[in-house]
């Protein structure tokens, strides 16, 4: 299944119930005008074989990963936010800037956010099913 993955493209990962993270990746798509995205949830089949595969423990990282199928790496947390922005257009792409805070500082912020993401945005019941003029955009 990961071998499906466009090279050309980046696959973002996301937590699909959490109403934060589908908001994310709703503003990420209006603002990849490069398409170099697609996207999947964590819960779905294409992202439980990028976790098998990187041998991702999703206690610890449960919420964004970033998978460049052309490098076969995968970035995760701060880090891998920060890269999709680096791809999106003036002015989200400045925040690329802050990789060079170090990891843990970033990850502390990212972690805080991400603990109480729940809490301060919902949760839905199941993923996000893209309107049709998405679906593009979204791996199964």
């Amino acid at each position: 299944m990961i071998q499906n993955i466009p090279k050309d493209k980046q696959l973002i990962l996301f937590d699909g119930v959490c109403n934060l993270c589908n908001s994310s990746v709703v503003y990420v798509i209006k603002r990849d005008k490069n398409d170099r995205f697609r996207f999947a949830p964590l819960q779905s089949e294409i992202g439980q074989n990028v976790i098998e595969k990187f041998k991702i423990n999703t206690e610890n990282t449960d919420s964004i990963l970033l998978y460049d199928p052309k490098e076969d790496k995968i970035t995760y947390k701060s880090t891998a936010a920060l890269k999709i922005a680096a791809n999106l257009n003036f002015p989200i792409n400045i925040l690329s800037f802050f990789l060079i805070v170090p990891v843990f500082i970033r990850n502390w912020v990212y972690d805080y956010i991400a603990k109480n993401r729940y809490q301060w945005y919902g949760k839905k019941e199941s993923c996000m099913i893209p309107t049709p003029e998405l679906k593009s955009k979204f791996l199964e």
